[in-house]
């Protein structure tokens, strides 16, 4: 087994591994590489990456993970970037493709490893309407939850009823959208603090309706996202939130950046909201750098100041 990161703080955790996970049923691993695991295929190691076998498993390692040491939740990516220097303590990976998703009493549940397309053409065979949206966001119900994602119209805390939130110490609580602070792309505690839980389920209401007609509606979602959107090349999604009245996209193509690069990250030809990694070399660092460009040249061209939508976490090579 590899040896850990050399950060301070967490070594201890492995001082007796594997005994102290032994209970566990996931796969725990060390020194691990994250870029495979983020739509950018870029970003450095995590000290340790968790991959639970069920919510119940994930909340067996937070009770055995030190509280001290700090957890990082990842679904499928597509949301982050991960800085060079890699990231401290651990890093879950929350993508199961068997997540639970079933439909009882009018309310759509999911777990919060299910991909989020998969939630919507779900919703959809069942005559559900309203959830079709949700086919053009390339992450987890986990993920869209985390940060109220959304697209074409729609957005995810519109149709949560309820959700199960997991503590840093393993044990589950069901919450309700009024216990939580919900804008544009953001949740945060009702406080204003950031969230100290982990969703794992919701349970989400959808009008119900034609299911022709809905399962009509993401092909035309998926159709106008693959003219439009550079899906072929790695990439993280929309990079800026949109400013009020106005797109993103529309600043940065006026501001000439359609094309510029930075080491191996280029903005995207096709949608100056995307930066992508064509030849899948550009290191995090030279993503960081055209966002912090990207923001800085539209803010001097049009006086807007674009705030990112992507996460940034880690430490500097």
């Amino acid at each position: 087994m590899n040896e850990p990161l050399a950060f301070a703080g967490t070594r201890g955790v492995f001082a007796g591994f594997p005994g102290a996970f032994a209970e566990l049923r996931g796969a725990l691993s060390r020194n691990a590489p994250l870029a495979r695991h983020t739509s950018w295929r870029a970003g450095g190691k995590a000290e340790a990456v968790y991959v639970p076998a069920d919510r119940d498993d994930l909340a067996a390692f937070l009770r055995a993970w030190p509280a001290e040491a700090p957890v990082t939740v990842i679904g499928l990516g597509s949301n982050v970037l991960i800085r060079d220097g890699g990231v401290r303590g651990a890093v879950v990976l929350l993508h199961d493709p068997g997540a639970a998703l079933t439909i009882a009493d009018g309310l759509v549940y999911a777990e919060a490893g299910l991909a989020a397309p998969k939630l919507a053409r779900f919703a959809a065979t069942r005559g559900c309407t309203g959830a079709a949206f949700l086919a053009g966001i390339p992450g987890t119900v986990g993920g869209a939850l985390a940060m109220n994602a959304g697209c074409y119209g729609g957005e995810t805390w519109n149709h949560v009823v309820r959700v199960e939130a997991l503590g840093r110490d393993g044990r589950f609580d069901v919450r309700s959208p009024d216990d939580f602070s919900i804008g544009y792309r953001t949740v945060r505690e009702k406080d204003g603090t950031p969230l100290r839980a982990i969703f794992t389920a919701a349970w989400f209401r959808f009008d119900f309706g034609d299911s022709v007609r809905a399962r009509e509606e993401i092909r035309a979602l998926l159709a106008r996202r693959i003219a439009t959107q550079p899906l072929g090349l790695p990439n993280a999604g929309s990079v800026f939130r949109n400013p009020p009245g106005d797109h993103a996209a529309r600043l940065i193509e006026a501001s000439g950046l359609k094309g510029f690069a930075i080491g191996g990250a280029l903005v995207s030809e096709k949608h100056a909201n995307f930066i992508v990694n064509p030849e899948r070399r550009a290191r995090a660092a030279d993503i960081e750098a055209l966002i912090a460009h990207v923001r800085a040249t539209v803010r001097a061209q049009t006086g807007v100041d674009l705030e990112p939508e992507v996460r940034i976490i880690g430490e500097p090579a």
